[in-house]
């Protein structure tokens, strides 16, 4: 099964990948390795989701969601750079930022919303290193931003 029939059948659709809000690319390829921007919770709606400091007012189950969504947009990107999802060989790296209240500790279960994705996608193929982290503010005031590192099969 492909990886995206696969994304299907887990109930997610593929979002459109969504175009850079500032002066970047939303993703370089060097050699096997590509390297995805940071992604926030776009909708397929166009619409932001999941605006505000988690722990005032995001709860850590809708932050979750939030990590999930920038997940699949880190994955729309991928499709836009390789053409297809089955090009992924492994995920390296997935970089989770959490726009945090000052005491909110639970960073590390928010952006397992992203890992429990890929794992649930990819298998042990989707197991990475990975960093979450509190921050005062995020881009559009978004709960999550999530950027990620594959490494993708040879041409």
């Amino acid at each position: 099964m492909s990886i995206e029939a696969k994304l299907k059948a887990m109930g997610h659709d593929l979002p459109p990948a969504p175009n850079p809000a500032a002066n970047y690319v939303p993703f370089v390829r060097e050699g096997n390795l590509l390297f995805i921007a940071g992604q926030i919770p776009w909708g397929a709606d166009g619409k932001l989701h999941h605006v505000g400091k988690v722990g005032r007012e995001i709860d850590e189950a809708s932050a979750y969601q939030a990590a999930r969504m920038c997940g699949l947009n880190a994955l729309a990107q991928a499709k836009q750079a390789l053409g297809s999802l089955d090009l992924i060989r492994r995920v390296v790296r997935v970089g989770g930022f959490v726009n945090a209240a000052e005491d909110f500790t639970g960073h590390p279960k928010v952006i397992n919303g992203v890992s429990d994705l890929l794992g649930e996608l990819f298998g042990e193929q989707g197991r990475h290193a990975r960093a979450s982290v509190g921050c005062s503010s995020l881009p559009l005031g978004a709960a999550v931003e999530v950027d990620m590192i594959l490494a993708v099969k040879s041409d």
